[in-house]
């Protein structure tokens, strides 16, 4: 068969495409039934230039076949990471809903963009709808907010917004004095990123202390907050974070809203992981107070498993994005009078935006308020077992005890220097990656590496804790049988 054209049949598709789409949706089928075969390795480990080398990545002036693009499809699903498989626990999300899928899949067909109601009629009243939803479920009555790329995009708006709070000037003719921002030590390095992009200068993100379990210093917030003012600076936002990237740790909103109020600063909270602790009465005590902040992000494609990119930007007051995004009043091409409470171009940094909000919709649609609660109680159970696991196996270590899904893990071993449980954890995480048994994360507490499954992955059960523990014993075993003898 030679290359592709773009000849149509009676149906409005050339044979070429019917063959194309028939032949990717089996694979789509069987990629899905494939995944949940926790004895197949959920990733085939080359490095860079073995899989450039025999992927052939090349584009050809005259184009290829149908039978060499599924060709093409199939090796990319070969080398992909099988993230809905059961043994995947590294980053904060996992396999997706089918619903979500569904969702995905109208939304590329249906190729619209989220400016306006005119193009988008129904995709900008379900992100409406969806935007009032979460408002609701964070304590913002009088909310508004826009679907975003993610949590970096999140706090970047957060930081956009309290920049307007305190400084309205600023849009027009840029800073004025020294804004000063506060943020923990634990919070993610978007941050930094957003403070970069606004133009407040990275050094003026203070840097506030957190305690042994990751939450925010609150004594030494008042006295970093005292000590920029004294310095002649102006403080404008803190940024509190609902679930710390490797702690998972829950900042004390209460106690920082108390500050924030009294010294009139923005109070933004990156709740892009823990956001979804608002789902459960189980688990929404974790963000207690967070109808007291000013804005937050929040990532449905974490927890609730959307397809990247899910992620929704909230704040707690209707008409602020409006002034925010101020470069929507001078697009007459784009935005009129007609429908406009409904163009979403107007409460957005972007133009040409997904449809991200559908795939929400649907599984919220399908599985009700409280299937999101049942998923997050079964995830903190997992993470409870696991916790219970690592504690009752004495070569194991529990790092900290978990406020969330995060579980932190070091190999301890009998009686090994601080500097062979090191190396040997490391080991660990290295071996399983190689040989595709589990990918979890290694990072860092106190200088020291740790392992950090997190449960975010609806393959995950106790069958999949259990192996990951007799793995991490036996892998850490045999490294330390090979430890020079004292």
């Amino acid at each position: 068969m030679g290359p592709m054209v773009n000849s149509q049949s009676n149906n409005g598709l050339s044979e070429e495409d019917r063959l194309l789409l028939e032949g990717t949706f089996t694979r789509i089928l069987d990629y899905l039934a494939s995944n949940s075969n926790r004895e197949v390795p959920l990733a085939t480990i080359h490095s860079a230039i073995d899989l450039y080398t025999e992927m052939d990545l090349s584009i050809s002036d005259g184009g290829v076949d149908v039978e060499s693009l599924l060709s093409d499809i199939d090796a990319y699903l070969q080398h992909s990471v099988k993230t809905s498989h059961p043994h995947f626990m590294n980053p904060f999300w996992g396999g997706p809903p089918v619903s979500s899928l569904v969702g995905e899949f109208i939304s590329a067909l249906t190729n619209t963009s989220m400016y306006t109601f005119e193009i988008a009629p129904v995709a900008t009243l379900i992100e409406q709808e969806m935007i009032q939803l979460m408002s609701k479920f964070a304590g913002y009555d009088n909310g508004e907010g826009t679907f975003t790329s993610g949590g970096s995009n999140g706090n970047l708006m957060g930081l956009l917004c309290a920049r307007d709070h305190k400084f309205p000037d600023a849009k027009f003719s840029g800073f004025t004095g020294t804004p000063v921002a506060f943020v923990s030590v634990e919070s993610h390095y978007s941050v930094e990123v957003a403070a970069n992009t606004l133009g407040m200068g990275t050094d003026n993100l203070v840097a506030v202390e957190s305690d042994n379990q990751g939450k925010m210093n609150v004594a030494d917030l008042e006295a970093k907050i005292s000590e920029q003012k004294a310095a002649g600076k102006t403080p404008f936002c803190v940024i509190a974070t609902s679930g710390t990237t490797v702690k998972g740790a829950f900042d004390p909103l209460p106690e920082i809203a108390d500050i924030c109020e009294r010294e009139e600063i923005w109070l933004h909270v990156d709740a892009a992981w823990g956001g979804a602790a608002l789902l459960s009465p189980t688990t929404r005590n974790l963000v207690q107070g967070i109808e007291r902040t000013h804005s937050l992000c929040w990532d449905p494609h974490k927890m609730m498993g959307m397809p990247i990119s899910c992620s929704v930007f909230l704040v707690n007051q209707s008409g602020i994005l409006k002034d925010v995004c101020s470069h929507s009043s001078s697009a007459h091409y784009l935005l009129h009078k007609k429908n406009a409470e409904f163009d979403m171009g107007r409460m957005s940094l972007q133009c040409a935006r997904r449809v991200d909000a559908l795939k929400l919709w649907l599984t919220w649609r399908s599985v009700g308020n409280q299937g999101w609660a049942e998923k997050i109680e079964n995830y903190m159970s997992l993470a409870a077992y696991l916790t219970k696991q690592v504690k009752q196996e004495p070569t194991l270590e529990l790092v900290l005890e978990p406020e969330f899904t995060n579980v932190c893990v070091r190999y301890a071993g009998h009686n090994l220097s601080s500097e062979s449980q090191d190396d040997i954890t490391n080991q660990i995480r290295t071996e399983m990656f190689e040989r595709g048994k589990f990918m979890v994360t290694k990072a860092l507490i106190d200088h020291r590496p740790i392992l950090r499954p997190v449960i975010a992955n609806p393959a995950v059960d106790q069958k999949s804790l259990d192996k990951f523990i007799s793995e991490i014993t036996t892998i850490g075993a045999r490294m330390e049988a090979v430890l020079p003898q004292k």
